[in-house]
């Protein structure tokens, strides 16, 4: 029987979507299917970080620390409008971890990944540094590292892009509800979670990227069970009014071991976290809870001179880690690697499952994938995505300030908070969003903080967006501090002009 596809991939998070684009780039015919939204699970609830993992050092991690820190400046490159350096500041506490042993982790971090671009690791004083001026009187040095913050949720909807612009077809609100060999392909039946309708897909070999519901699609294709590869750990986040002037995050070390990141995040507001419990509930149902936005706050306090207090939460998330299950005794010191595993033996069909991983190697998972995959299926073409633009994303780093300045020229209409969100959300492609507007009315209806009618026109026809919750919360954030009532404006006007943008058209035929 021949397949519909060459390779089918469940899940719609940031390596199933990266595994569907480097795929696509090489000539496979590639689809891939999202039960929900694109982005909408663990992909969106990150801290927001391409880092190294400077902690993951204390337990050995080395041969994961260098891949990902090899990997920040590649992502980065590549996506600049979505990516940018971020100096992290960690101050010294007394009690704990020693200063000597804060240099040297810092000169490792510092040498072992290829750093070209971002600056190097430098002592600070805390009583003459503006950074110190937030801190409590106590800490009196802080040591100041680089890494890089990224919009978590967009980057996967540009690799999703991408992949559909090389031909994949990227089925969202689509869940695969069964598995089964049929001859010398599998047969997928995929359920449309908007109406119910059932459908068939075929496909030579399957990819299972579905993070938290991995075990779950292993048990749906072996009808065995749920096995127990992963081990869930909730992450929480809290996100607050601004907290200091300047730039940098800080990362706080805390008693219990753990660290938390104070992040400035969307000009207006501090994002804190994260925290690590296990999770063993439903992880479509994974909420913060009160302790964990009370750890959180108490944390932050330690250091802060004016304390964080759980009244000051405008907003929070959560979400759950799929990590490999190495029998850590501790949730924070699970590993953060990623892990590729066949399902079955070598003469069955090819079934490839994905364990673990982190944002920041999602490009080389899906190069380790790759090279799995071609032990099955013949190889096409070569490893491609190291140079190779995000969509949006082709001009050079130092060019973003001339982008800014360009279309803020060409739309003087604009407010420059606008500008510069909508060029770090779409880069080269902002002008696009905007559709020739000549004037402010041209934008169209007015949905709060910026988001404009011409805005969600572009979205739905281009990036799978379908409701408010799409829009506000995974392809931006502006739904913090949104006016109440307007987000069911938004969803009242988008059910309205459903039938004129039907979900994903654009970005399915590549355009």
């Amino acid at each position: 029987m021949s397949a519909d596809f060459d390779l089918y991939v469940i899940g719609g998070g940031i390596n199933g979507c990266g595994i569907a684009r480097d795929a696509a780039g090489r000539g496979y015919s590639v689809a891939l299917c999202e039960m929900g939204d694109l982005a909408s699970g663990t992909s969106s609830g990150s801290t927001k970080l391409i880092h190294g993992g400077l902690r993951y050092l204390e337990y050995f991690e080395f041969r994961l620390v260098r891949k990902a820190l090899l990997e920040r400046e590649i992502l980065w490159a590549n996506a600049p409008h979505i990516i940018r350096p971020l100096r992290i500041v960690l101050p010294h506490h007394k009690g704990l971890r020693p200063a000597w042993l804060l240099r040297l982790g810092l000169f490792i971090y510092d040498y072992m990944g290829g750093r070209r671009k971002l600056p190097p690791t430098r002592r600070l004083d805390l009583q003459k540094s503006p950074v110190g001026a937030p801190l409590k009187d106590v800490y009196r040095t802080a040591f100041e590292y680089s890494d890089c913050w990224v919009n978590d949720s967009r980057l996967v909807l540009l690799n999703a892009m991408d992949a559909a612009a090389r031909g994949a077809v990227i089925e969202t609100r689509t869940k695969c509800i069964a598995i089964e060999p049929a001859g010398n392909v599998w047969r997928l039946t995929l359920q449309n979670t908007r109406n119910g309708e059932t459908s068939t897909r075929t496909a030579r070999m399957i990819v299972n990227a579905a993070g938290p519901w991995v075990d779950k699609v292993v048990g749906t294709a072996t009808r065995k069970g749920d096995p127990h590869n992963l081990r869930l750990v909730q992450g929480g986040h809290i996100v607050v009014p601004k907290l200091y002037d300047h730039d940098r995050c800080y990362m706080f070390q805390n008693a219990d071991g753990r660290i938390i990141f104070v992040i400035p995040y969307e000009q207006k507001y501090t994002l804190i976290g994260t925290t690590d419990r296990d999770y063993t509930d439903d992880p479509g149902e994974v909420k913060i809870t009160p302790e964990e936005v009370s750890y959180l706050c108490r944390a932050a306090s330690e250091y802060l001179k004016t304390p964080v207090h759980e009244t000051d939460v405008i907003w929070d998330y959560a979400a759950v880690r799929a990590l490999v299950d190495d029998g850590a005794s501790k949730a924070q010191e699970a590993t953060r690697d990623y892990l590729l595993q066949w399902q079955g033996g070598r003469g069955e069909l090819p079934f490839l499952n994905v364990f673990g991983g982190k944002i920041t190697t999602y490009r080389r998972l899906a190069e380790a994938a790759m090279e799995k995959i071609e032990e099955r299926l013949a190889p096409k073409g070569a490893a491609w995505t190291s140079d190779a633009p995000l969509p949006g994303g082709d001009f050079l780093i130092e060019e973003l300030p001339r982008l800014i300045a360009e279309l803020a020229a060409r739309y003087p209409f604009l407010s420059r908070p606008d500008v510069e969100r909508l060029v770090r959300s779409y880069g080269t492609r902002a002008a696009g969003v905007l559709n020739g507007a000549a004037s402010d009315a041209d934008l169209g209806a007015d949905f709060g903080n910026g988001l404009r009618e011409a805005e969600v026109r572009y979205l739905m026809a281009h990036e799978w967006a379908e409701s408010a919750d799409d829009i506000l919360w995974r392809r931006s954030k502006l739904g913090i501090g949104l006016p109440p009532g307007k987000a069911e404006v938004l969803q009242l006007w988008i059910a309205e002009n459903h039938a004129l943008n039907p979900p994903g058209r654009g970005a399915r035929r590549g355009e």
